[in-house]
C-alpha cells in the first residue's frame, strides 16, 4: 500500500512539530510539504531538524509542492495563514484539516463555500476523546432533560487567549444542538448577577490556571444525584493523533464538510 501523502501547514508550531514527528513514524504516511509563512527565519531548513527527529528530506517551504500532490493538507496556524491555505487547498482540489482556531463567522462561511468543492474536515479539538465526550455528553443531555442543571467547566493553561475555549463552545453547541436549544439559551460565566439560573439554562465557565493542556467537563445535577463527564488531555500529541487519523480518514471522500465526530462512524 502506498503512503498517504500530507502538508503540514504550521509545521513550526507545536503541534505542527508534533504532526511531523508522528507521520513520520507511521507506515503508511509520509510528510511531502512541511509548511511555513513566508519570511519565516527557518526556511529552508529540514522539517525533521526542526522537530528534533534529524532529517527526513522535507525542507520547511513557503509553498506547497505538487509533485506528488498531497491528498490531505493539516493546517494548524493562524487565521489569517488558514485563509491562505484554504485558497491554495480549493485551487488545487486538496482535502484539508483545520485544527486553527479563532475563526470567525467569515472564516467559517468560507469553510462551508470550500465543503462544495473538497472534502473539509474543521474541530475546534481534534482529539478522539473529545469527539466521544461531545456525543456521550449530548445524548445525556437529552436523556436528563431539563430536570437535570448543566454546567461546563473549561480548564486551560494561564497564556491560552480565547475565552471561552472553541472546544468547549463546540461541546455546548453539540448539547444545545441535541436538546432543541440555541445560543441565546447558553450562559457564559454569571459576573455580578445575583440571579439564580433560569430553568433550561445551560452555564459556561471558564478556568485559566498553570500549564494546563486542556479539562473539560459536564456537570449534570439533579435533586439527589449528580452525574459528570471529563476529558483531560495531558499532552499536545492527542491533538496531533486526532489530526492524522482525521487524515487518513479524509483522503478520498467526496466534497462536504466534515466533523471530527464523523471519523469514528457515528
Amino acid at each position: 500500500m502506498s503512503s498517504l501523502h500530507i502538508a503540514i501547514a504550521g509545521a513550526t508550531g507545536r503541534i505542527g512539530k508534533r504532526l511531523v514527528v508522528l507521520a513520520n513514524g507511521l507506515p503508511d504516511m509520509q510528510v511531502g510539504s512541511a509548511l511555513a509563512r513566508k519570511n519565516h527565519p527557518e526556511l529552508g531548513r529540514d522539517a525533521g531538524e526542526l522537530a528534533g527527529i534529524g532529517a527526513i528530506g522535507v525542507k520547511l517551504a513557503d509553498a506547497i509542492s505538487l509533485d506528488p500532490q498531497p491528498k490531505v493538507l493539516i493546517d494548524f496556524t493562524n487565521p489569517e495563514s488558514f485563509r491562505h491555505w484554504l485558497h491554495v487547498c480549493v485551487s488545487h482540489r486538496i482535502p484539508m484539516v483545520v485544527g486553527t482556531t479563532g475563526l470567525s463567522k467569515a472564516d467559517l462561511h468560507k469553510i462551508d463555500e470550500a465543503a462544495l468543492v473538497i472534502p473539509i474536515l474543521q474541530a475546534t479539538n481534534t482529539s478522539m476523546g473529545v469527539a466521544v465526550l461531545n456525543l456521550v455528553a449530548a445524548k445525556m443531555a437529552k436523556l436528563l432533560g431539563d430536570d437535570f442543571d448543566i454546567e461546563i467547566v473549561e480548564t486551560h493553561h494561564r497564556y491560552k487567549k480565547d475565552s471561552p475555549s472553541g472546544s468547549a463552545l463546540t461541546l455546548a453547541d453539540r448539547i444545545l444542538e441535541a436538546t432543541g436549544k440555541t445560543r441565546s439559551d447558553l450562559d457564559i460565566g454569571r459576573g455580578e448577577s445575583s440571579d439564580a439560573r433560569a430553568v433550561g439554562k445551560i452555564a459556561l465557565h471558564s478556568v485559566r490556571v498553570g500549564d494546563v493542556t486542556g479539562t473539560h467537563t459536564v456537570h449534570f445535577g439533579g435533586d439527589g444525584e449528580r452525574l459528570e463527564i471529563t476529558h483531560s488531555a495531558t499532552n499536545r500529541d492527542v491533538f496531533a493523533q486526532g489530526a492524522l487519523r482525521a487524515a487518513s480518514w479524509l483522503a478520498g471522500k467526496g466534497a462536504g464538510r466534515y466533523r471530527i465526530e464523523d471519523v469514528l462512524g457515528v
